[in-house]
């Protein structure tokens, strides 16, 4: 009998713990701001609305690749399929309209992921070193601007490392990062990194994607230097690696930003 009583205790005790896991299970709505990183952020979409009633759809899918949607237009960017953990079967995802690419790296230039989500009429964008690898690409250097549709413009920027010792990374003028213009909504993804000059020649950026991992890129203070000079109403810190969001955050404190924090290691 006193064993019968300890079982149903204990069978009382699991359905208690199950029903509580139940309700952390189904996060209450919260402000931007105040989320925090959780594996239910990691394939978020976020969504914007352009001046003039478009929608762009963000996704983040991981580490330096994320998918847009601008009124049903698929832009991919760095798209990687194993290289980078966790794998992603880009087969499964709607073919781009466009692809972006920024550099050359394992974890940015996947040509198997480029053909699994391209179909015959999608353009890729690239450097010249990755259109020389893929065979094909529309060649965009630093200052290029190209319209690529009604209400779509692409800038390549300038994306390369400063710190001595790691400008054989990322050297000067081979890399790009891009300004993408949706409708007048401007989107910098910023590729591989530091907080160069050029950024603060950057004007009304809505959403910025900034990468945070030295050596390859920035640390959270050059993060924090660089939102300085981007100034985006919205800012998704990303390709981080093992860089503590915490820090991020903490690096970020007193800037008046509405921060996105997702799962981009």
């Amino acid at each position: 009998m006193k064993l019968n009583m300890i079982a149903l205790v204990a069978l009382a005790c699991l359905t208690a713990s199950c029903s509580s896991a139940g309700n952390k299970a189904t996060p209450q709505p919260q402000s931007e701001k105040a989320m925090t990183q959780t594996a239910a952020a990691a394939t978020q979409a976020d969504t914007f609305t352009t001046q003039s009633g478009k929608k762009v759809v963000i996704t983040p899918i991981k580490h330096g690749s994320l998918e847009i949607n601008y009124n049903g237009i698929e832009l991919e960017i760095d798209p990687v399929g194993k290289g980078v953990e966790p794998a992603t079967d880009y087969s499964k995802l709607p073919k781009a309209d466009y692809i972006l690419v920024t550099h050359e790296h394992f974890d940015h230039l996947d040509a198997a992921a480029i053909a699994a989500v391209s179909k015959p009429s999608t353009l890729i964008v690239t450097n010249a070193r990755c259109a020389a690898k893929l065979g094909k690409g529309m060649v965009m250097k630093n200052g290029d601007r190209k319209t690529l549709a009604p209400g779509i413009t692409v800038e390549a920027v300038p994306a390369y490392n400063t710190t001595p010792g790691h400008t054989q990374f990322h050297p000067k003028g081979r890399d790009n990062g891009y300004v993408l213009g949706l409708d007048g909504f401007n989107i910098y993804i910023a590729g591989d990194t530091e907080d160069i000059p050029e950024m603060a020649r950057l004007k009304n950026i809505d959403v910025a994607f900034l990468p945070v991992n030295q050596p390859y890129t920035m640390t959270p203070l050059q993060l924090r230097r660089a939102v300085l000079m981007v100034r985006p109403r919205v800012l998704y810190p990303y390709h981080y690696g093992q860089t503590d969001t915490a820090t991020i955050r903490a690096e970020l404190k007193g800037i008046d930003l509405d921060l996105r924090v997702r799962n981009f290691k």
